[in-house]
């Protein structure tokens, strides 16, 4: 997950751990974003310095409605150079912060459901279901550039991965107190049998 993003993680704990890895890896994801108009950061997130600066156009719920569905189905779309990708090795984002350039291919990536509401002139709101493998930050540039500006992430929130969601998960101040009690729970299970 992105630095300056929230929301669901999962962390897996326990035998069978590493099998269970790789199907939910390829779980669809949903997330919640506050989208800056007029700027672009060479990160699309508030990590990075302002590179571009252009106007914001009228823009209604109709063209909001119309940039939603062209977005909806699948679509290559290549991963920010600010991104864990691996190049040769390594994250991308190591090289880019010692001032190197790295080539990212676009990967087939899939839009299930994207809703798109105006909060002020310069910010939108937005909600996405995802493939695995979306760069929401992406997302966030690419509905900005459709709109005829640019734009750049604010908030990113991951609301849920498949079924797992905001509304069941665990702070992760609260993890400990909870994995204590998973632990007692099993040993008083074990201990019946």
């Amino acid at each position: 997950m992105d630095p300056f993003a929230d929301g669901v993680l999962l962390i897996l704990i326990g035998r069978g751990a590493t099998r269970q890895m790789e199907t939910l890896l390829k779980l669809k994801k949903s997330y919640r974003a506050l989208l800056q108009l007029g700027s672009k950061t060479e990160s699309a997130d508030t990590e990075g310095d302002v590179i571009e600066t252009r106007e914001i156009p009228v823009i209604d719920d109709l063209l909001l409605q119309q940039v939603s569905k062209f977005f909806v189905g699948e679509y290559l779309q290549t991963p920010p150079q600010h991104s864990a990708k691996k190049v040769r090795g390594r994250p991308a984002y190591k090289y880019v912060r010692k001032g190197e350039s790295v080539e990212l291919k676009p990967k087939k990536v899939q839009i299930y459901n994207l809703d798109i509401e105006k909060k002020k002139d310069d910010v939108l709101e937005f909600w996405v279901t995802c493939s695995s493998g979306t760069y929401i930050r992406v997302l966030g540039e690419e509905i900005a550039e459709k709109l005829g500006t640019v734009g750049y992430l604010t908030e990113l929130t991951r609301e849920s991965i498949g079924p797992y969601n905001l509304e069941n998960a665990v702070q992760l101040t609260e993890l400990p107190i909870v994995l204590q009690e998973e632990k007692k729970y099993l040993i008083e299970k074990e201990t019946a049998n």
